[in-house]
């Protein structure tokens, strides 16, 4: 089996590759590159904080959980990328990256530390119609089982959600939302989700995260991040 540390480390050099579209590529003597847009989101609970370096420069300094980068951009090409163990000079990986532009793209990094694996999705980020926001749910709760999302009167949003399932984004009336996190097809509600306000005009990631039987920042809970 594959190091774990090495399968994080896969998903995370992505991240790496946003901060260096703003470097060496600005010369005027160079062809002008496309640009990808990379969000890096570390969603594994237990799993460590990264260092990020492109050419042997630091790009970014300890990653952790549950944070993001935010959308960050990527030149086109292929880029030599490194990670390395937070706050240490250990290289758990270095590849050659291909990057394709012009398309938008959340990496997440999944489940717990000894079976870490990433989830790549492509991210429409089309504005949402006037009066609507566009939300989206992902399971990334690895202990937790099917779930549905729901308003409090049990109004399904979001029906039978799996680990590592997730919806498109989809247009929803724009306001402030009490939601519930249910057993899928029962009454059975496992989280609150109270006062989530989705702004006209907004796009919004909503993600379920943390063990079922974790503590502190390792609880089941709730994670928004905002595409746009």
């Amino acid at each position: 089996m594959k190091n774990p540390i090495k399968k994080m480390a896969a998903y995370f050099a992505l991240a790496s590759l946003l901060i260096v579209g703003c470097s060496d590529d600005d010369s005027p003597t160079s062809p002008e590159l496309d640009k990808a847009n990379v969000k890096v989101v570390h969603a594994s609970p237990d799993a460590p904080g990264v260092d990020l370096l492109v050419d042997n420069n630091i790009a970014g300094s300890n990653l952790t959980y549950p944070n993001n980068t935010g959308y960050l951009q990527v030149d086109e090409g292929t880029r030599n990328v490194k990670v390395n163990v937070s706050g240490t000079s250990t290289t758990v990986i270095e590849a050659d990256l291909p990057i394709e532009g012009n398309k938008n793209y959340s990496v997440f990094a999944i489940d717990a530390v000894a079976n870490l694996s990433p989830l790549v999705i492509e991210d429409d980020l089309t504005s949402p119609a006037s009066g609507t926001a566009h939300a989206r749910f992902i399971h990334l709760s690895p202990d937790a089982p099917a779930v549905d999302i729901t308003t409090k009167d049990g109004t399904v949003v979001f029906g039978n959600y799996k680990f590592k399932d997730y919806s498109q984004f989809t247009p929803l009336p724009a306001g402030s939302y009490d939601l519930q996190v249910r057993l899928a097809g029962t009454e059975t509600v496992v989280l609150e989700l109270n006062g989530i306000n989705l702004t006209s005009g907004k796009i919004y990631t909503v993600f379920a995260k943390g063990f079922v039987a974790g503590t502190s920042t390792q609880a089941l809970g709730a994670e928004i991040i905002v595409n746009k």
